[in-house]
Protein backbone atom coordinates (compact mmCIF):
# COMPACT_ATOMS: atom_id res chain seq x y z
CA UNK A 1 0.00 0.00 0.00
CA UNK A 2 1.51 3.34 -0.50
CA UNK A 3 0.66 4.75 2.67
CA UNK A 4 3.25 2.08 4.44
CA UNK A 5 5.87 2.94 1.78
CA UNK A 6 7.93 4.93 4.11
CA UNK A 7 7.39 2.55 6.26
CA UNK A 8 9.21 -0.18 4.04
CA UNK A 9 11.41 2.00 2.47
CA UNK A 10 12.84 2.81 6.32
CA UNK A 11 13.05 -0.62 6.74
CA UNK A 12 15.17 -1.08 3.68
CA UNK A 13 17.38 1.11 4.17
CA UNK A 14 18.13 -0.14 7.84
CA UNK A 15 18.70 -2.98 6.12
CA UNK A 16 21.44 -2.02 3.58
CA UNK A 17 23.55 -0.75 6.12
CA UNK A 18 24.70 -4.19 6.99
CA UNK A 19 24.93 -4.87 2.85
CA UNK A 20 28.22 -5.11 1.31
CA UNK A 21 28.67 -1.63 -0.79
CA UNK A 22 29.32 -3.73 -4.08
CA UNK A 23 26.12 -5.44 -3.91
CA UNK A 24 23.80 -2.13 -3.23
CA UNK A 25 23.87 1.74 -4.02
CA UNK A 26 22.36 2.59 -0.33
CA UNK A 27 25.42 0.43 1.00
CA UNK A 28 27.89 2.34 -1.26
CA UNK A 29 26.49 5.67 0.01
CA UNK A 30 26.80 4.56 3.12
CA UNK A 31 29.92 2.93 2.91
CA UNK A 32 31.40 6.72 1.62
CA UNK A 33 29.97 8.57 4.61
CA UNK A 34 28.74 11.40 5.15
CA UNK A 35 29.87 13.77 2.34
CA UNK A 36 28.67 11.63 -0.59
CA UNK A 37 25.26 11.27 1.27
CA UNK A 38 25.32 15.10 1.64
CA UNK A 39 25.98 15.60 -1.62
CA UNK A 40 23.51 13.83 -3.05
CA UNK A 41 20.93 15.98 -1.14
CA UNK A 42 22.29 19.11 -2.70
CA UNK A 43 22.47 17.51 -5.75
CA UNK A 44 18.85 16.69 -5.83
CA UNK A 45 17.36 20.10 -4.34
CA UNK A 46 18.81 21.20 -7.55
CA UNK A 47 17.21 18.94 -9.35
CA UNK A 48 14.11 20.06 -7.87
CA UNK A 49 14.82 23.73 -8.11
CA UNK A 50 15.21 23.43 -11.74
CA UNK A 51 12.48 20.58 -12.63
CA UNK A 52 10.12 23.03 -10.43
CA UNK A 53 11.50 26.45 -12.88
CA UNK A 54 10.54 24.22 -15.84
CA UNK A 55 7.18 23.93 -15.26
CA UNK A 56 7.09 19.96 -16.18
CA UNK A 57 4.49 18.92 -12.98
CA UNK A 58 5.72 15.35 -13.43
CA UNK A 59 9.67 15.83 -14.03
CA UNK A 60 9.23 18.27 -11.06
CA UNK A 61 7.08 14.65 -9.14
CA UNK A 62 10.06 12.28 -10.08
CA UNK A 63 13.17 14.83 -8.77
CA UNK A 64 10.87 15.32 -5.54
CA UNK A 65 10.90 11.42 -5.02
CA UNK A 66 15.19 11.13 -5.50
CA UNK A 67 15.07 14.17 -3.17
CA UNK A 68 12.67 12.29 -0.37
CA UNK A 69 14.66 9.22 -0.74
CA UNK A 70 18.29 10.76 -0.63
CA UNK A 71 16.68 12.61 2.62
CA UNK A 72 15.67 9.30 3.53
CA UNK A 73 18.97 7.62 3.26
CA UNK A 74 20.28 10.68 5.33
CA UNK A 75 17.89 10.40 8.24
CA UNK A 76 18.72 5.94 8.45
CA UNK A 77 23.08 7.43 7.99
CA UNK A 78 21.88 9.68 11.27
CA UNK A 79 19.98 7.17 12.97
CA UNK A 80 16.71 8.75 12.29
CA UNK A 81 13.77 7.75 10.59
CA UNK A 82 10.67 8.88 8.49
CA UNK A 83 8.74 8.15 11.59
CA UNK A 84 11.04 11.34 13.21
CA UNK A 85 10.18 13.66 10.80
CA UNK A 86 6.04 12.79 10.83
CA UNK A 87 6.75 13.39 14.13
CA UNK A 88 7.97 16.77 14.19
CA UNK A 89 5.91 17.34 11.57
CA UNK A 90 2.73 15.77 13.94
CA UNK A 91 3.76 18.46 16.61
CA UNK A 92 3.94 21.37 14.59
CA UNK A 93 0.25 21.06 13.16
CA UNK A 94 -2.10 23.84 13.61
CA UNK A 95 0.45 26.25 14.87
CA UNK A 96 1.68 29.23 12.65
CA UNK A 97 5.39 29.26 11.34
CA UNK A 98 5.88 32.22 12.99
CA UNK A 99 4.67 30.86 16.19
CA UNK A 100 6.83 27.28 15.48
CA UNK A 101 10.14 29.47 15.02
CA UNK A 102 9.58 31.88 18.23
CA UNK A 103 9.33 28.72 20.11
CA UNK A 104 12.81 27.11 19.04
CA UNK A 105 14.71 30.10 20.96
Amino acid sequence: MKQDILQRLTQTLSARKGAAPETSYVAKLYHKGDDAILKKVIEESGEVLLAAKDGDREHLVYEVADLWFHTLVLLAHKDLTAEDVLNELARREGMSGIEEKANRK
